[in-house]
Order: C-alpha cells, then structure tokens, then sequence
C-alpha cells in the first residue's frame, strides 16, 4: 500500500493540464495581459474578513469565501505586485475553487488590504514571514483539512520561495501548490516590465499605486528613507533601490531582487507543484525562463504557453463569453491533488 506522500506523486505525474487556446481577437501578450484585467468576471461571493495580529505588532487581513464542504481542503491565494483580494484574478480563482468544493482564503499582503500596516514596512517579492504566519494559523484553524496554496505573479514568486526554505519540511504544511506567471528571475523581470512602450504603461501603473501608500505613511517613514528619492523613482527598480531595499534589510536593489528570485529555491521544492507560464510573459523575458530547474525537480508540473502574457490567457471564441484557462486549470489540479491524493 503506497503511502499517501507517494500516491500524491503518482497523482502530480499523471495529471494533464488542458491546452490552453488563445482567443484570436486578444493577439499577443499585451492585449491578453490588458484584456484579462477588463474582460475578467468578478463572481459575487460574500467574503469573511479575518485580521491576524503579526508578532511583530502589525496586522494582516486574509479574507475568507463561503465554505463548501467543512470537511474539505482548504487553499491560500496570494496576490501579485499591489493587489489585493479584491482582484478579478483573485475572486475568480475562488469562484473555481469554491464550485471543486474547496474553501479559498485569500492573504492581503500588508498595506493591501484597504488600510495601511502599522510598521515602517511593507511586502516585497522574497518575504516569506507573513505566509509561513497565515500557514500556521490556517492549520490551527482548519485542523485535519488538506492544505493547498495559489500564487499570481509576486504572489507565487513568493509561495515558491518559502516551499523551497522549507524543503522536505514542506510537505508537513501543503497538499499541493500551483503558481501562475511567476516572475522568477526578478533583476531579468524588473528589466523587461521597464522597456518600451507598454513597459512604460506598466511600471506608471504600479509606481502610481507604490507612490501612494508611501505618502500616506510618511511620518513613520521619514526616519528610515530617503523621500525625496522614493517619490522621485520613475521606475520599479529606482523605486526598489530607494524603498523596498532599504526598508527590508537589503543593501540595494540588485541583492534585493538576486535573494528574492524564486528560480533559486525550485530544485529545493518536495510539494507537488504546477507551474503556469507562458513564454511570451511580458514581465519575464523567455531567456529568463528556468527551464532546466522546473523540468529537473520531479515535484514541478511545468505547463508552458507559446501564449497568454502576464496573469491573461483568455480564451474564447469572443468577447462576449471569454474563458480563463489559467484559473480553471489551477483549480483543476488543487482539488485533484488536494482531494483525490
């Protein structure tokens, strides 16, 4: 009689994702990165707002979706680069995992919850703290309930990472995970979201966000940052090297980014994984790809796309009905993984 860590990996090998087919009115990764965002459904789900006390004095908001099963697994969602639960990216991964009857918690990372932290600080791609605190506290909270976690864009650079520093520790805490357009590489990522046209769109809109809730927490920052040089950043990188370094023990940017990147932790990773990536992902140029490290680990289920862009992959024969493969497939595999395994 296999064991159930050995059932769960014959279960991650003979999982197949379904193919992923672009819709031909959304062509190339720019229009399936923007269309997402707008044509995304927001399924009306009545959430339960959870706040977790930090150690260190700070707050974190998980919000919780409708239960539909008490006895069922239970998956954490972890957002990207400034949002939030309240993301369509978000909402509709619980919606999917909701209808597999499996609870979505979704984490707020600090300051996006709606109200800004406590602390002089806030999140970044590689702090593994606030999740391995939320992980713990979801464990005594749904004892006996199978654990699984979601991460989009930062979000997963992040579930990575803390899989990897747990290692063989990690199967204590999870069932299965899966990730969806992870920046794994985050000086080559940082790189191509500032280049061109869209680039420049891109890091306005995220900048324009960051630059806001720095202002709004200026009397607890003034000692430790420089403000003048972080509202002055025109880019993430600048914006890094002037805040998120300094703030979080980093000498700059560049060991920011090379200690945070997620591709250095993957052939440390024991849970079962799925990896969706697409390859044209205007965040993360195609050599930046860690090809080699997703195919060796046994434990990561790569599916990669010749399509999709960064948190899109919409398909669908038109605008008035589009379907999103992304959050259905990663659905798909945790309620596998989670219930079957």
């Amino acid at each position: 009689m296999p064991s159930d860590s050995s059932s769960t990996s014959l279960l991650h090998r003979r999982h197949r994702v379904h193919p992923f087919e672009p819709a031909p009115w959304l062509p190339g990764p720019h229009l399936q990165t923007v269309g997402a965002k707008f044509l995304r459904p927001r399924p009306p789900l009545e959430l339960t707002r959870l706040r977790l006390d930090t150690p260190d004095d700070d707050f974190v908001d998980l919000d919780l979706a409708p239960d539909p099963d008490p006895r069922g697994p239970v998956v954490l969602i972890l957002h990207g680069l400034e949002g939030s639960t309240g993301r369509g990216y978000v909402r509709l991964a619980m919606h999917e995992l909701g209808r597999r009857g499996i609870l979505a918690v979704g984490l707020n990372f600090r300051s996006c919850s709606g109200e800004p932290n406590l602390q002089p600080r806030f999140y970044h791609s590689g702090e593994t703290g606030d999740l391995a605190f939320v992980v713990d506290e979801l464990r005594r909270r749904f004892p006996g309930r199978a654990l699984g976690a979601l991460g989009f864009s930062l979000g997963g650079n992040v579930l990575l990472k803390y899989a990897g520093e747990l290692g063989d520790d990690a199967r204590e805490h999870f069932g299965a995970l899966a990730t969806i357009s992870v920046p794994f590489d985050l000086t080559a990522g940082t790189r191509a979201i500032e280049s061109g046209a869209m680039g420049r769109l891109y890091t306005h809109y995220f900048l324009r966000s960051l630059h806001r809730k720095t202002r709004a927490k200026e009397a607890l920052l003034d000692d430790l940052l420089d403000l003048e040089a972080v509202m002055a950043a025109r880019t993430l990188r600048e914006y890094d090297d002037a805040a998120t370094a300094p703030l979080h023990g980093f000498p700059g940017a560049g060991r920011y980014y090379r200690e945070a990147s997620s591709a250095r932790f993957l052939d440390r990773i024991r849970v079962p994984t799925l990896l969706l990536q697409s390859t044209d992902d205007p965040f993360l140029p195609l050599e930046a790809l860690p090809r080699e490290q997703m195919t060796e680990n046994p434990h990561l289920l790569p599916a990669l796309t010749t399509a999709g862009g960064h948190v899109g992959f919409v398909g669908g024969a038109g605008p008035w009905r589009p379907r999103f493969w992304a959050e259905s497939e990663a659905a798909r595999y945790l309620a596998r993984m989670l219930e079957d395994g």
